[in-house]
C-alpha cells in the first residue's frame, strides 16, 4: 500500500482566520452569596426604583446582587421609554403603553422567579444589556 501525503491547504498572507465567536457562561457565585442577598435581588422587580440598594448596603461586592440590581436598572430605564412613547395621543394610548406595560410586568415576574429560585438568568430580550458591572 502507499502512503498518500495529504498536505493541509496553506494561508495567504492576507487570508484572515476564522473568529470563533465565545460562548459566556452564566456568572457562577457561591451558595452563602445568593442566600444572603436574594432579599435585595427580589424587591428590586417588585420596584425597581430600588435598583441602587444592594450597590449602597453590604451586598455591593456580591456578584449576585450586582448582576441583579443590573437588570432591575434596565427593567426601571425600559418603564421610563414606555411611558414616554406610552404619552404620543392615540397609537401611545392605545398600544405602546397598554402592551410595554403587559410585557414589562412578564418580564419583571421572569426575573423575580430566577431571583427567588437563585438563579442569574438575564431577562429575554433587555437582559443582555450591561450598565452595571
Amino acid at each position: 500500500m502507499e502512503e498518500q501525503n495529504v498536505a493541509e491547504p496553506q494561508k495567504e498572507e492576507g487570508q484572515k482566520n476564522e473568529e470563533v465567536k465565545e460562548v459566556t457562561p452564566e456568572p457562577v457565585t457561591s451558595n452563602s452569596d445568593v442566600e444572603k442577598n436574594k432579599a435585595l435581588a427580589i424587591v428590586g422587580y417588585i420596584i425597581p426604583l430600588l435598583f441602587f440598594v444592594p450597590l449602597v448596603s453590604d451586598a455591593k461586592d456580591s456578584a449576585f446582587a450586582k448582576f441583579h440590581a443590573n437588570q432591575h436598572l434596565i427593567l426601571l430605564i425600559s418603564w421610563l421609554i414606555i411611558s414616554v412613547l406610552g404619552s404620543v395621543p392615540f397609537l401611545g394610548w392605545f398600544f405602546i403603553l397598554p402592551l410595554g406595560m403587559v410585557f414589562l410586568i412578564v418580564l419583571s415576574i421572569i426575573g423575580l422567579i430566577s431571583a427567588s429560585q437563585g438563579e442569574m438568568k438575564e431577562i429575554p430580550l433587555i437582559g443582555s444589556f450591561k450598565i452595571i458591572n
